[in-house]
């Protein structure tokens, strides 16, 4: 278990062309870490070559000792942009924020709460467990083909998980960096999932509170994600 009173959370965001949710992200962030009395923390911004303007509002944060600004060159991907941030890291525990608002910052007491009482080593943030505040209804294509990944990888894994591509990921920072992760876009997500599940860590899945956006409100997963989730969940779960 993990001491609640000592550890140090490692928040990692991802970020590609959010001017319009990246300040307001980082306020609920600082919300909800002062609300659960969390002292002990970095947060580490990988902007994934935004053009939208999200670089000047980062500037705005480069002095905040608590918080890592790191810049690509290129667009990459939210893979990548996790590699980059797996080379700074310094917690004990670390969590997956995207830079949208889709997911709330007040979970993360939730989503902690397994390393506390339990031996738990990843915890995933579903959607689909019923016991969030709120969530917004998803897109039918969306709600199947994320099903369908799911039961894919679970069928590889041998696990139960009921959100595999959910964007609340936490893991126990040592568990994370005994893989080596290769994937540079979405397809990150059933990579960790599967190398993580082939090391036999312990899972565990929490209920949490979901505001998916549309694509004119700057969502940017799509079909052809999908087929890339399928073709990595084959070539992974076959893969030595």
């Amino acid at each position: 278990m993990i001491d609640k009173k000592t550890f140090k959370l490692s928040i990692i965001i991802p970020c590609y062309n959010e001017k319009n949710t990246i300040k307001e992200i980082l306020k609920k962030i600082d919300q909800s870490l002062k609300n659960y009395e969390f002292s002990k923390y970095e947060i580490l911004i990988i902007d994934d070559f935004s053009n939208d303007g999200t670089k000047e509002i980062l500037k705005d944060f480069s002095n905040n000792d608590k918080i890592q600004i790191y810049y690509h060159d290129y667009n990459l991907g939210k893979g990548a942009a996790i590699h980059t941030a797996l080379k700074y890291i310094t917690g004990d525990i670390t969590i997956i924020q995207d830079s949208d608002l889709e997911y709330d910052p007040f979970d993360y007491y939730k989503l902690l709460v397994p390393f506390f009482e339990t031996n738990a080593d990843i915890v995933y943030g579903s959607r689909f467990l019923g016991g969030g505040k709120y969530v917004r209804i998803h897109f039918f294509w969306h709600y199947l083909a994320n099903k369908i990944l799911t039961f894919l990888c679970n069928l590889f894994i041998n696990l139960n998980l009921t959100d595999m591509e959910t964007g609340y990921k936490v893991f126990k920072t040592s568990a994370l960096k005994s893989i080596h992760l290769k994937e540079k876009s979405f397809s990150f997500e059933p990579e960790v999932t599967i190398k993580l599940a082939k090391k036999n860590y312990k899972f565990f899945e929490v209920p949490i509170s979901y505001n998916g956006r549309s694509y004119e409100e700057g969502k940017k997963i799509g079909l052809k994600d999908a087929f890339i989730a399928l073709k990595t969940i084959i070539l992974y779960s076959f893969k030595g």
